[in-house]
């Protein structure tokens, strides 16, 4: 819980503008104002101080929900304008059964994390990013979407109200996940009349029950994850669920997750159930591109910088699922599950084993980048925002 006077202060004093137009000032002193209003609407007499852990064992952290303080909701009607948002003590939302969201699936998601750095920093990455893939998904649903300032705003609001629920360094993060949905009732098919954001977290381990460990995976040659002219390349809730008997097949085979195939030629990689896919061959580092149904992710992005200012050559294409037979080294990339080494991976009942361990190219890369987002090494790249 945030104490009223000095917590609130320290809120207040995070939540600076990200741009220097006198608009975004003048809109900067609004939005602090009511945050300050709001966050005293909620709080609560102060049981423990800003500096304490919540009561988690953060040595077995998984990836699952643990229901934190706050969450934060701001709604918009068919102005297309949403107002100022609040924080809200963490709990269940009401919608009505006609629901868009429930109805039709109109509903995005976004993930990010926050960070806690060894001298008690608080870090969060790359929020512009997520901003913008929210924006461009809000465009493919016909959805109304908050400005970047909302909602950068509205994440490090929820960062720092569930402060306590950070877990140390070296022990997880927080994950935090912004939710757009058409909250208003509709029967025909057509666009929301109401939209809620809303964002919630939750401290959390490892993706993959194996850990650090490398994973192993399978070609999935009977379902695909997305078609071209759909909305694979967005984070819409509606691209999640149909992945679900795939990976559960998968898994009562002792695979750790699947790895999808184009649907038009099935014969290229596009993504695993929930993260992007890298290749290494030598000095190269190939990708499959984002050509409308590859997801556009925020860590595969980063990584790509990385590996290119360390010299290595970075490929954006169509790859042919042959490849992975030739392959130095795969590994994954997503928010969730970080950068993960793939140890194998079983193609028509061909078993194929990568590189991994320490001197691995996907490890150097992991640490350079889990070095900028803990505080490690410096951020010459104007990526981690302090809160």
């Amino acid at each position: 819980m945030i104490q009223t006077n000095s917590g609130l202060r320290s809120l207040v004093q995070s939540l600076r503008p990200i741009t220097s137009s006198l608009s975004e000032i003048a809109a900067y002193s609004c939005y602090t104002s009511q945050a300050a209003s709001a966050l005293q609407q909620v709080s609560r007499p102060n049981s423990y101080s800003e500096d304490e852990y919540a009561k988690v064992d953060w040595d077995n952290l998984g990836f699952g929900i643990t229901p934190v303080d706050y969450m934060y909701t701001m709604k918009c009607s068919s102005d297309g304008k949403f107002e100022q948002g609040q924080l809200a003590p963490y709990g269940n939302v009401d919608l009505s059964p006609s629901a868009a969201v429930l109805n039709y699936g109109q509903g995005l998601y976004e993930g990010t994390k926050a960070y806690r750095t060894e001298d008690g920093r608080l870090l969060l990455f790359r929020l512009d990013q997520n901003a913008t893939r929210m924006k461009m998904g809000a465009d493919r649903l016909c959805m109304a979407c908050p400005s970047s300032y909302q909602f950068i705003d509205a994440v490090k609001q929820t960062a720092l109200a569930n402060k306590r629920w950070i877990p140390p360094r070296g022990k997880g993060t927080l994950y935090i996940r912004p939710l757009l949905m058409g909250s208003g009732a509709v029967l025909g098919l057509a666009p929301a009349p109401e939209y809620t954001f809303l964002v919630y977290a939750s401290p959390v381990g490892n993706y993959f029950k194996e850990g650090l460990k490398p994973l192993n995976l399978c070609v999935e040659e009977e379902f695909h994850r997305a078609t071209r002219g759909g909305a694979g390349g967005v984070k819409s809730i509606t691209n999640y669920a149909p992945v679900l008997k795939a990976m559960a097949r998968a898994k009562s085979r002792g695979f750790s997750d699947v790895l999808y195939l184009d649907s038009a030629s099935k014969k290229n990689l596009e993504e695993v159930s929930s993260c992007n896919i890298f290749l290494v061959k030598g000095n190269i580092i190939s990708t499959p591109a984002t050509s409308g149904t590859i997801l556009q992710g925020v860590t595969r992005r980063s990584i790509i910088e990385i590996a290119l200012d360390h010299g290595y050559q970075v490929e954006e294409r169509a790859i042919p699922v042959d490849e992975l037979m030739d392959a130095d080294e795969v590994f994954c990339t997503g928010t969730a599950v970080g950068v993960a080494p793939v140890g194998s991976i079983t193609y028509q009942d061909r078993r194929v084993e990568y590189n991994v361990g320490e001197e691995s190219v996907s490890q150097k890369l992991y640490s350079i980048l889990e070095g900028i987002k803990t505080g490690v090494i410096e951020d010459k790249k104007g990526w981690t925002i302090k809160i």
